[in-house]
């Protein structure tokens, strides 16, 4: 949906809710996809938001709809519902969204549920629960589509043509008489296999999985890598427990980019962090400002304590700024690529020294080529000031090695900290934000007492 449609979509709505044309509002409902209209749902109010959510009659739709929506409006919508009316809805999504969203429910709430859905069900959604919301476990639809070794093509399909509520089938997974993963088998290869072919004489038996407790964003690097449709999931003894799809994988994908994204920022992880009232956001990003705030309170005592050089020299304070905010510039390129390298599975421990060296090299060449622009750009516009050749050196000389030390530091910092478990995400930010601010200061005022000493200046 473009943002045109958005827009024209947002204000029908809106123009409909305020003439309480409910017919229309059903009209426009069985038109409108749920993934459009879950779109425009933050931008209504509260009130607005539930006399939508209450004209909706196809339970399916509903179901797909809330799958859709951000968790704070789903629970706002959901708590307005007696448990009886959520059941219905539940009970149309797949199994592992409505394991993600029963167990995002309160205690009372979950237990209600649970004890109205039917037995086979709701052990089936418990067993779904007792793994991490973020795993493979979480996130897997369990039970998917398998044949036995024996089985021919032909029985195979015939098989497929009787699934009605099995998700997905990208792959035939095959097993044998104990439920072990035996191998797999793409449509495509099924289909163009003759008929009384058996399984087991086609069948691939180099199969990627993974376990139930694997994390989430390690089944959707694998799932990237290898150009995956589905992941099967299996237990210590290689037993068949359920598949992770792509559609899930690109959820996994969004949420962890986004959550990165904050946390890179410094404003927290939650990415609903846009619903939340201005207390709560505040609150939320106080921790992380924190650090800037501390870096900046040394910065300024750093400064203090040079009060003489910048009164003699003004020229000098007048460039600490470009220095500052390049530095900081070079460190925060510098972690945002190897974050995301990490992330993506492209760096690794094994090629850490090249890594390293290559951003020092790139920082090296960038410091060198705005050192000696600010060089000239001192020098040409400041003619006529006392030691002006010099004063842009040290301006020049300064910000080569607050840019050498940034990108360093910004290739170094989350590295070790993956090194020592410590999510690259959280900590990047703030540690090279701090550290490059103060020992920019640092270098600037160091180098320039250093050389004005050396010829005597000082």
């Amino acid at each position: 949906m473009r943002d045109r449609e958005f827009i024209i979509l947002l204000d029908t709505f809106r123009r409909l809710i305020r003439r309480n044309a409910v017919q229309n509002i059903k009209k426009m409902l069985e038109k409108t996809h749920h993934a459009d209209l879950s779109r425009i749902f933050p931008s209504l109010t509260a009130d607005e938001r539930l006399y939508i959510f209450n004209n909706i009659d196809d339970y399916e739709f509903k179901a797909d709809f809330i799958s859709e929506l951000d968790e704070t409006i789903a629970h706002d919508m959901l708590e307005t519902l007696e448990p009886e009316e959520i059941v219905k809805i539940i009970t149309q999504m797949p199994p592992d969204d409505q394991a993600d969203l029963i167990g995002s429910l309160d205690e009372e709430l979950e237990s209600q549920i649970l004890n109205i859905m039917k037995d086979k069900e709701s052990e089936k959604l418990e067993e779904l629960m007792m793994y991490p919301p973020e795993s493979a476990g979480g996130i897997m639809v369990p039970l998917p589509f398998k044949m036995r070794e024996n089985d021919t093509v032909q029985d195979t399909i015939n098989s497929v043509h009787k699934q009605e509520d099995t998700e997905m089938i990208f792959y035939i997974y095959i097993v044998d008489e104990k439920d072990r993963l035996s191998g797999i088998l793409s449509m495509r290869h099924l289909l163009t296999a003759k008929p009384e072919t058996k399984l087991k004489d086609i069948m691939l038996t180099n199969v990627l999985t993974v376990s139930p407790e694997t994390d989430q964003e390690e089944v959707a690097r694998i799932t990237s890598r290898y150009d995956l449709l589905a992941l099967p999931v299996v237990d210590n003894n290689n037993v068949l427990l359920g598949i992770v799809t792509v559609d899930d994988i690109i959820d996994v994908l969004r949420e962890e980019a986004t959550e990165d994204f904050l946390q890179m920022a410094g404003v927290g992880k939650d990415r609903e962090i846009l619903l939340k009232t201005p207390f709560e956001s505040a609150r939320t990003r106080f921790p992380w400002l924190f650090a800037t705030f501390l870096g900046g309170f040394i910065s300024s005592f750093i400064i203090s304590n040079f009060g003489y050089l910048v009164k003699e020299f003004i020229l000098l304070s007048a460039f600490m700024p470009i220095v500052m905010g390049m530095g900081g510039n070079v460190g925060t390129q510098s972690s945002t690529i190897i974050v995301r390298g990490l992330s993506t599975g492209r760096i690794d421990f094994n090629h850490l020294e090249k890594v390293f060296f290559r951003q020092v090299l790139i920082g090296l060449i960038l410091g060198a080529t705005y050192g000696i622009l600010l060089f000239l750009f001192t020098f040409l516009f400041n003619l006529g000031i006392e030691n002006i050749l010099l004063l842009s050196a040290i301006i020049g000389i300064s910000l080569s090695f607050s840019m050498l030390i940034a990108a360093s530091l910004g290739t170094i910092t989350p590295l070790m900290l993956e090194r020592f478990n410590v999510d690259p995400a959280v900590a990047t930010g703030p540690i090279v934000t701090t550290v490059v601010d103060v020992l920019g200061v640092s270098a600037y005022f160091g180098i320039a007492t250093l050389i004005l000493r050396s010829f005597g200046i000082l």
